[in-house]
């Protein structure tokens, strides 16, 4: 009951996180550069006014692009951390405090600057405008990295990310509804509905005041698992960051299919109030858009369990793509009609938390697929790439939104009436017709590179369970040897690397040729590939190994390492099942070479024809010490 209890006051802590954390990123990432187009520039030289919005949105951007590089960094740092509070929860109170403190400043005149002084105004922005960004990534990596620290069960996290979810759902909308009656309560001036800047210092106030109280409530109330898979034997230093990342192929694949998606939907998001305000003439309907995003968004993630359950995870993202493209199209016709904009709006506002929760999970995952294949657990390293890339795209966002904003005529005075049909039309081509595009390149890669299922992530943690941090010996497997049919035969190198006798390698077995004649190779790539067409003969549970049969009957056995077999699968990732028949040049086994070297292991590539002795002519025929690739033929075989 206890445990029960401790679950669920966790899983409501986390949640309210979430919710002031989307708070946060909602009035960051969409309503201050309302805030800087409309209000903050108003010196009555329109020439001026857009010169300072290109330069604000000109910074954000290239700041942003400095974090892309930062915020693995700040991930390393975080998964180093080591305190009896815990490894994340400190990061997020005081990247919390800091953020919060540096919005607030963020949606001020500085006392004036923005007219007295642009160029200081500026360079202050600029110092602030980091600040805040690289201490609302310490928070932003450390809550998200915290659900594979949670718990180790793929189901038990989509339920406490579905939780976070439905916080971040609420937060996040809930700025759209209270954004325009807030700034409105607090103003002095109503502008046509569009408030002044004392009403937007005050809707930055409350946002920041309560993303704070969110930040605190996950220090006390959140609680990590105490696990031997989560000890590392040695730290990731900085010098290993980006090479961790690059290597961990899953993780790479889902980032780059997520960064497309990411900034077509932000862009969307991002301009959805100007379209309430400049085409439709109605910023006061925004506030029922987003009513109907709180409900319809808790609905959505109320559901993700169950959905991705009967339809899996996969298939969940390519509908909810569906949906948002169709509701996407009838946005472009919805004109004037306000039903028709709402409803267009909710068609591609409800799949958005799915598809979050989709690539959340999928990265979450790649946390133990990362363990399994390099042999190191990197929990916010490999988290901290999905926030990486929503302030990427929120970057991107800005910039075009700046732009965008000053092209079409929506700048500081501007009215519904005065946008012109020319500045319509590029808002509306922007708007939809650019995303669409981005989107659907992002499910491309998806659809084609993104392999990491629940079914395969509970395969891997059941692996590690078994072998982290412990030694075994190699078993021995005996199998009948086929008939070897007649005819001339080559024999493509596996991986690519430098060629060298079997006699050489430092294993007598081997060297002797009492296991057959054959060949090694010194690895300049952590990729097995099938060297012929051929069923799988003997798959090793520790990974290291290969038996192969030729569709004519030919035997080899490809051994990764000397040695390996006591890291009982680490390092390694297969692509295969024993019985399976696979083509040449097909990707059989994956392995990160300083995780063998790391053990203290040879990591020679051995090659051997199990029945060679059948043959009449085994002939080498790449010099040794030279360079092959798996395209490279290797071997010419005879058998009269």
């Amino acid at each position: 009951m206890k445990s029960n209890q401790q679950s669920m006051t966790s899983r409501v802590s986390y949640a309210f996180g979430a919710f002031g954390n989307d708070m946060f990123f909602a009035t960051l990432s969409t309503y201050f550069i309302m805030f800087v187009t409309t209000h903050l520039f108003n010196s009555g030289n329109a020439a001026q006014n857009d010169k300072m919005i290109s330069s604000i949105t000109l910074i954000i951007f290239l700041l942003r692009f400095v974090e892309l590089a930062i915020d693995p960094f700040i991930g390393n740092a975080i998964d180093n951390t080591s305190t009896r509070w815990g490894k994340f929860k400190p990061w997020v109170v005081v990247g919390g405090t800091v953020g919060s403190v540096a919005l607030i400043i963020l949606f001020t005149n500085m006392g004036g600057l923005n007219k007295s002084n642009p160029l200081l105004y500026l360079i202050i922005f600029g110092i602030i405008y980091i600040i805040m960004d690289i201490f609302y990534s310490f928070k932003d990596i450390g809550f998200w990295s915290m659900i594979p620290a949670l718990t180790f069960d793929s189901r038990e996290r989509e339920k406490t990310a579905t939780f976070a979810r439905i916080g971040s759902t609420i937060g996040g909308n809930l700025v759209g509804v209270v954004v325009m009656p807030i700034v409105l309560f607090f103003s002095l001036n109503q502008n046509d509905g569009t408030g002044d800047t004392r009403g937007w210092f005050w809707f930055a106030v409350i946002i920041a005041v309560i993303a704070w109280l969110s930040a605190v409530a996950v220090g006390v109330g959140t609680k990590e698992v105490d696990s031997d898979l989560r000890k590392n034997k040695e730290k990731t230093t900085f010098k290993n960051v980006i090479h961790i990342l690059t290597h961990n192929d899953q993780l790479m694949w889902i980032a780059l299919s997520y960064g497309f998606y990411t900034t077509g939907v932000t862009l969307v998001n991002s301009l959805e109030l100007y379209y309430f305000t400049f085409i439709l003439g109605n910023s006061s309907a925004f506030s029922i858009f987003a009513s109907l995003n709180i409900v319809t968004g808790l609905l959505s993630v109320s559901l993700f369990p169950k959905l991705a359950d009967k339809l899996n995870r996969r298939n969940l993202f390519f509908w909810c793509i569906l949906t948002m493209i169709i509701g996407l199209v009838l946005f472009i016709f919805a004109g004037q009609s306000l039903t028709m904009v709402l409803i267009a709006a909710e068609l591609f506002a409800i799949p958005q938390p799915l598809v979050f929760l989709v690539v959340l999970m999928t990265i979450s995952d790649s946390v133990e697929y990362g363990q399994l294949k390099l042999g190191h657990r990197d929990e916010s390293l490999t988290l901290s790439v999905r926030p990486l890339l929503d302030k990427l795209a929120g970057a991107i966002s800005n910039g075009v939104v700046g732009l965008t904003a000053v092209v079409a005529g929506m700048t500081t005075g501007a009215t519904a009436s005065s946008v012109t049909g020319s500045g319509q039309s590029i808002f509306k081509t922007i708007m939809f017709g650019l995303p669409i595009v981005i989107i659907l390149i992002g499910t491309y890669v998806f659809y084609r590179k993104v392999t990491l299922t629940e079914r395969k992530h509970a395969e891997i943690v059941d692996q590690l369970e078994k072998t982290w941090g412990k030694k075994f010996v190699d078993t021995t497997t005996t199998t009948t040897t086929p008939e070897l049919k007649t005819g001339e035969y080559t024999y493509n190198a596996p991986i690519a690397g430098e060629l060298i006798n079997l006699s050489s390698v430092n294993d007598h077995a081997f060297a002797s040729g009492s296991l057959g004649q054959g060949f090694a190779i010194r690895p300049s790539d952590g990729r097995v590939y099938a060297p012929f067409d051929a069923t799988v003969r003997v798959a090793f549970s520790t990974k290291h190994a290969i038996g192969l049969v030729s569709d004519t009957g030919l035997v080899t056995l490809i051994h990764i390492g000397i040695g390996t077999v006591a890291m009982q699968g680490t390092g390694f990732v297969t692509y295969f099942e024993r019985g399976q028949h696979v083509k040449k040049g097909d990707l059989l086994i994956e392995f990160w070479d300083k995780s063998i070297k790391d053990a203290g292991f040879d990591d020679t590539v051995i090659v051997t024809i199990t029945n060679s002795n059948v043959l009449s002519e085994f002939n080498i025929v790449k010099p040794i010490g030279s360079k092959v690739d798996k395209d490279d033929i290797v071997l010419t075989l005879i058998n009269k």
